[in-house]
C-alpha cells in the first residue's frame, strides 16, 4: 500500500499548497482510492503537481461531512467522470461550528446531494475486496472535549452533534491493514478497538487525525485528556500511528510520551509506503 497526503494542514514543500483540510491519495489492492477531499480543489491541484492523476481513481470515500473534508467534493464530481463517493447519510444534515463570532454552516454544498455518484453507506459496508467500511462503534471510552463547538441543528434547534455521519475505512492488502479515519471526533481509542473487534486484531497501521484541538480558537485538549488517549492507544503496541490536521502540535508532543517511535507526523506530499 503507497499513501500520499494532498491536502493538510502543512506542507513540506515549496510548490504544494496547504489548506486547513485533509485529503488522502492510496493505491491498494491494485486499486486507486481517494479519501477526503480536503477543504477546496487544492488537493486536485496538489496531486497534479505530484504526478497523480485523480480522475483514474476508482472510489472515494468521506469521512464525515464537515467542509475540510468535504470541501473539494465538487471539484472531484467536475474532474473524475465515473468514481462512486461513499458517504453516511447525515453528512448533508445542516451541520454548524460555533464560536464567539456565532455559528457558521461547515456542511457540504447541500446542491451536490443528489448526485448520483454519491452511495450513502449503512454501519458496515463491503465495497470491494479488501475494504471495509464502518460506523457502528461500540464503546465511548473518550469523547474529545474539542467536540464541544460542533453542533447539529435539528427541529429547528441547536445541540452537540452525535458526529453519526463519520465514518472510517479498513484497508486489507496481503497480510497488511489500515485504519482510514478523518477527525476521530468519535474518540481515536474507540475507533481503533472497534477496528479491532472487527479485525480480530488491531491494525498495523492508522492515518487519522485526533482532533485534539479546536481549529477555529487553537485551543487543545487538555494534558490529562491526551494522556489518556496516549495510553488507551498504547495498549495496542504493534500498531502506528500517522497524525496530523486537527491533533496539534503541543498533543502530538504529549502523545509521543506514550508512543514513542509508534507516532509520525505527517504533512502535504508526504508518500508512505505501508
Amino acid at each position: 500500500m503507497v499513501l500520499t497526503v494532498l491536502s493538510e494542514n502543512r506542507s513540506n514543500s515549496p510548490f504544494l499548497g496547504a489548506e486547513h483540510g485533509l485529503s488522502l491519495y492510496l493505491e491498494a489492492g491494485g486499486r486507486r482510492l481517494l479519501f477526503d477531499m480536503g477543504a477546496s480543489g487544492l488537493f486536485w491541484e496538489n496531486a497534479r503537481k505530484l504526478g497523480i492523476d485523480l480522475s483514474s481513481v476508482e472510489m472515494a470515500f468521506l469521512s464525515h461531512g464537515h467542509d475540510d473534508h468535504s470541501g473539494g467534493l465538487h471539484t472531484f464530481l467536475q474532474g473524475n467522470a465515473h468514481a462512486p463517493v461513499y458517504l453516511r447519510e447525515g453528512c448533508f444534515a445542516p451541520l454548524f461550528s460555533r464560536s464567539g463570532d456565532g455559528c457558521r454552516p461547515i456542511g457540504p454544498d447541500p446542491a451536490l446531494a443528489s448526485s448520483p455518484r454519491l452511495v450513502f453507506t449503512g454501519m458496515q459496508e463491503r465495497p470491494a475486496e479488501g475494504l471495509f467500511l464502518f460506523s457502528d462503534l461500540r464503546h465511548r471510552a473518550h469523547w474529545p472535549s474539542t467536540n464541544r463547538n460542533l453542533l447539529l441543528e435539528e427541529g429547528g434547534s441547536l445541540g452537540p452533534d452525535p458526529f453519526l455521519h463519520e465514518q472510517y475505512l479498513l484497508v486489507q492488502e496481503g497480510g497488511s491493514t489500515l485504519l482510514l479515519s478523518g477527525c476521530a471526533h468519535r474518540g481515536i481509542e474507540n475507533i481503533v478497538a472497534r477496528c479491532a473487534e472487527h479485525l480480530g486484531r488491531a491494525p498495523d497501521a492508522v492515518v487519522s487525525g485526533f482532533h485534539l484541538t479546536s481549529p477555529r480558537s487553537g485551543q487543545a485538549a487538555g494534558e490529562a485528556e491526551v494522556q489518556a488517549v496516549g495510553r488507551a492507544l498504547a495498549a495496542f503496541p504493534r500498531t502506528r500511528y500517522y497524525t496530523c490536521h486537527c491533533t496539534g502540535e503541543r498533543p502530538f508532543a504529549q502523545l509521543q510520551g506514550a508512543l514513542g517511535g509508534r507516532l509520525f507526523p505527517l504533512h502535504a506530499g508526504q508518500r508512505l509506503t505501508l
